[in-house]
């Protein structure tokens, strides 16, 4: 099951998923089961990871970000070209999330 994002906290994610780099791609065999289990640690790792989709077709693109979040309860933060950027809560808590837009300000 997906986990909700709020416009401030996908906003605030997003932010801070610019300077990332991808850490896993997804080539010409598609989502397969080693891909996910990579997204999965890399999630567990990171919190907030960015994945390189190959490929031209947007439609599947979509269809990979959705599989990929609902397996895993990942957020989705943001779609753009061939990038997917997904977070996921682990127990460390990494990156704590804002409540409302006047916390987002607050923030140094």
């Amino acid at each position: 099951m997906k986990i909700e994002l709020t416009t401030v906290q996908r906003q605030y994610l997003k932010g801070l998923a610019h300077s990332l780099n991808p850490v896993v791609m997804i080539g010409n065999n598609g989502l397969t089961e080693s891909v996910i289990r990579e997204i999965a640690i890399n999630l567990d790792a990171h919190e907030l990871i960015k994945v390189r989709v190959q490929g031209d077709d947007r439609d599947a693109r979509v269809a990979m970000y959705d599989k990929i979040c609902d397996e895993l309860g990942a957020g989705q933060v943001q779609h753009i070209g061939k990038l997917l950027v997904m977070y996921r809560p682990s127990d460390k808590q990494l990156i704590e999330l804002p409540k409302s837009k006047k916390a987002l300000k607050a923030r140094p």
